[in-house]
């Protein structure tokens, strides 16, 4: 796993890697996925390095509650409000980057 000096959503948030802001506040960036797995696929990013979901469930519920608030915006604008929201957590759920990251599905009718 990586140091958060070496975490790539860390450099993202610093500004040090480019991408494609979608929204932004104090406390998380959301951004386009370079690898979208629906029409719009978005990653809300705490600006804070957490490991996982549980580490911001455990320490900061109010940014967890935040995340769902801001991928609702987000399905709001730009689709009709349908979304599906998903958390990896661990290299067997599919966790790559070891920044607490949400991916907001939307854009299109998802198969289920």
């Amino acid at each position: 796993m990586e140091s958060e000096k070496d975490c790539i959503f860390c450099k993202i948030v610093a500004r040090e890697i480019p991408s494609q802001k979608v929204y932004e506040d104090e406390s998380v960036l959301a951004f386009k996925d370079i690898h979208p797995m629906a029409k719009v696929h978005v990653l809300i990013v705490p600006k804070r390095h957490f490991k996982n979901v549980e580490e911001i469930a455990a320490s900061d519920s109010d940014l967890l509650a935040h995340i769902v608030e801001v991928a609702s915006k987000i399905a709001n604008e730009k689709y009709n409000g349908s979304y599906r929201l998903v958390f990896n957590t661990g290299l067997d759920a599919g966790q790559t980057v070891f920044h607490a990251h949400a991916h907001v599905l939307t854009g299109e009718k998802l198969a289920e």
